[in-house]
């Protein structure tokens, strides 16, 4: 069964994937519906963030994947409603973003291929494929009048 996940410059060698730090684990999202995929990725870009491809691949290949990475694989099924703060970062990514430049050069040190942006409660952190953790530092439009914009339209979901 296919699943749709974000990834950042697919077939390069700055290839990542998207996932949020959640309670100390690291979860990568599988969406099933594309357009799930499609609307968060859309989400990030709203907050200025770069703008993830949404790729289908197959739903046991990704399972494998994350836990060979220590990662978690979450699965968000069709008409998925949160039932909790921790819930809502499934369907809308949290306020605040690191600077996914941080793991493009940490990336590029290490050698390798897999990256992630990840989010906690105060903001969002990146995590190479060993899990080592680098600073957060918020993305920000500088707008108020945008970011008060972009608040009421998450307020929303």
């Amino acid at each position: 069964m296919p699943v749709h996940v974000l990834l950042f410059d697919p077939g390069t060698d700055q290839e990542g994937i998207h996932s949020l730090e959640i309670n100390g684990r690291t979860v990568v999202l599988l969406f099933e519906a594309r357009d799930d995929a499609e609307r968060y990725a859309g989400l990030l870009e709203a907050q200025d963030f770069p703008v993830p491809c949404v790729e289908a691949l197959e739903r046991p290949e990704m399972e494998q994947f994350c836990q060979e990475s220590g990662y978690e694989a979450r699965f968000v099924p069709v008409g998925f409603l949160p039932q909790s703060p921790e819930d809502r970062l499934l369907i809308a990514p949290p306020e605040r973003n690191m600077d996914v430049t941080t793991w493009q050069e940490q990336t590029a040190a290490t050698g390798a291929v897999a990256a992630s942006e990840a989010p906690q409660a105060s903001g969002q952190q990146g995590a190479d494929p060993a899990g080592e953790q680098t600073p957060a530092e918020p993305i920000s439009s500088g707008d108020p009048e945008l970011e008060a914009f972009r608040r009421q339209l998450e307020g929303l979901l």
